[in-house]
């Protein structure tokens, strides 16, 4: 009873009222260490994809499981086969990212309520008393999400290259400094998880530390093509708090993104 309440705060933003069903990107709880953190994902299931420094004095840990990466494997899923888990070493405290929110946004019209709320419900049940994070959007307003007018939804990837897979992975695995992990998702899809230049990267440190789970960046590769979400759609839907005036502070970094994840395919 008591992790189901909890669900249900979580999804709804722990609103005193249901009708805005607000859903938080991120849930928040008491600070352990990135090792506490990886054996409790693995007793409930979880397989570590790898632990990554996205910022100074923090870590993120990326995560899947078998249903998660059925639902990754259909065409066009892919970024929703993992969930993140960042270790804020400086802070003292960990932000999971909520399989809700990001199960609605990367799911799109394939979302299963009943897959995402299970995987909600195991990762309240073995971190105790999660909260939602204040950086939260309705439910009805999350797949069809965009920043603003004229900004890219989810289905705008960017194509960053054209090929065989096996040829693109070939190019991606070859800068092997800069690969995270690499998922074989169906025989037709791969995701992998790239780490984005230095310079690039201290956005994070500029629009909050708190979200450092939205790196490191993926790479889609599926029938013959090599793909990103547009910066301009991941850092929003990353940062659905994010002000026009905060946004024009890293007016450069989504363009800088595009040419990092480029470079393997040149």
């Amino acid at each position: 009873m008591r992790n189901l309440l909890l669900s249900l705060l979580v999804m709804f933003g722990a609103s005193t009222t249901v009708v805005a069903e607000d859903v938080s990107a991120y849930l928040t709880g008491e600070y352990m260490d990135a090792k506490s953190a990886r054996k409790k994902l693995k007793s409930v299931g979880y397989q570590i994809l790898a632990t990554y420094k996205s910022v100074d004095d923090g870590q993120t840990i990326v995560f899947t499981n078998k249903t998660l990466k059925a639902q990754g494997a259909m065409e066009g899923r892919a970024h929703a086969a993992v969930l993140r888990l960042f270790v804020d070493d400086r802070e003292k405290a960990i932000s999971i990212t909520n399989p809700v929110y990001f199960g609605r946004a990367f799911m799109q019209d394939d979302y299963n309520k009943n897959v995402f709320n299970a995987e909600l419900e195991k990762l309240s049940g073995v971190f105790q008393d999660l909260v939602g994070s204040k950086d939260k959007l309705d439910a009805d307003d999350i797949a069809g999400f965009h920043f603003m007018m004229a900004m890219p939804y989810y289905e705008d990837a960017d194509e960053l290259s054209t090929g065989s897979n096996s040829d693109l992975i070939a190019k991606v695995t070859a800068n092997a400094d800069k690969v995270i992990f690499e998922l074989k998702l169906s025989p037709k899809s791969t995701l992998i998880g790239y780490a984005l230049g230095d310079a690039t990267k201290k956005f994070v440190t500029t629009i909050g530390r708190a979200n450092a789970a939205v790196l490191p960046y993926t790479i889609s590769i599926e029938d013959g093509k090599a793909t990103a979400l547009a910066a301009k759609y991941y850092l929003a839907i990353s940062y659905p708090l994010l002000t026009m005036g905060e946004f024009m502070t890293i007016s450069d970094v989504p363009g800088a993104i595009l040419d990092d994840l480029e470079k393997p395919f040149k």
